[in-house]
């Protein structure tokens, strides 16, 4: 198979990666069980994971404003100052806790490894482009747990650089770690908003990975209704 692009950049949740159901309750309450076994005093829990909804939510919503993503861990942080838990160790052993919980609930849609092997073996570059609001040491551990690591020559993520997707800075990098032309990159991902239209302005090819039949009028150069559509992607133009 001989693919029509030098390279391709990923999204990565709801693209190669299946979130399952996205609750805060139980990584809040493996991080009051890991507490509880240090001998820490804690606050009431109901009280806690509503401070954490309470100060997460409208930081979600303005990094969709300024595109510069929320933090999870300045949240954590403030937690432990505002109800006066005593923890003397570092935050990112409480984090590990916390994302290793949320990491559960993850997988890799089915089709993926054989796609991005196939591609592998055409030669194809493969990054990863992804907002998130995660550390990056801990997307390193999904990265490599997901058994995906192989595939990729970089993975970019916005809790490690000044904008989220879909500002063009991030697309940019991509493009400079790549070394290539953006009209020799495709770009795929599943959201028209910060993966298309962000992509395009970069100079990208884009693929709009609409696994859920959304309907309503693309701006994709491509549309594919799984990741196995890439594979004869000169077959699903829009």
């Amino acid at each position: 198979m001989e693919f029509p692009f030098k390279a391709i950049a990923f999204d990565w949740a709801h693209t190669l990666v299946d979130l399952g159901e996205e609750d805060d309750r139980p990584p809040l309450e493996k991080v009051f069980a890991f507490l509880k076994t240090k001998q820490i005093p804690l606050p009431d829990f109901e009280d806690c994971l509503k401070k954490s909804r309470e100060l997460f939510k409208p930081m979600i919503e303005l990094s969709r404003v300024t595109h510069r993503e929320a933090r999870y861990e300045e949240v954590l942080q403030y937690l432990l100052c505002y109800f006066k838990i005593p923890w003397q160790g570092q935050v990112s052993e409480i984090l590990q806790v916390y994302y290793e919980e949320v990491y559960q609930e993850r997988r890799v849609f089915p089709e993926v490894p054989a796609v991005l092997k196939q591609l592998g073996q055409c030669g194809v570059a493969m990054g990863i482009v992804s907002n998130t609001t995660n550390p990056v040491f801990m997307k390193e551990f999904e990265l490599t747990g997901s058994g995906l690591k192989e595939y990729f020559d970089f993975a970019i993520y916005s809790s490690e650089v000044p904008f989220r997707k879909p500002h063009p800075s991030i697309f940019q990098l991509a493009i400079s770690r790549f070394q290539l032309e953006p009209e020799e990159i495709l770009f795929v991902g599943d959201s028209l908003s910060a993966d298309i239209l962000g992509a395009q302005a970069g100079g990208m090819k884009t693929a709009w990975l609409n696994r859920k039949k959304k309907q309503g009028e693309s701006c994709s150069d491509y549309e594919l209704g799984s990741l196995e559509d890439l594979l004869r992607i000169d077959c699903v133009q829009v």
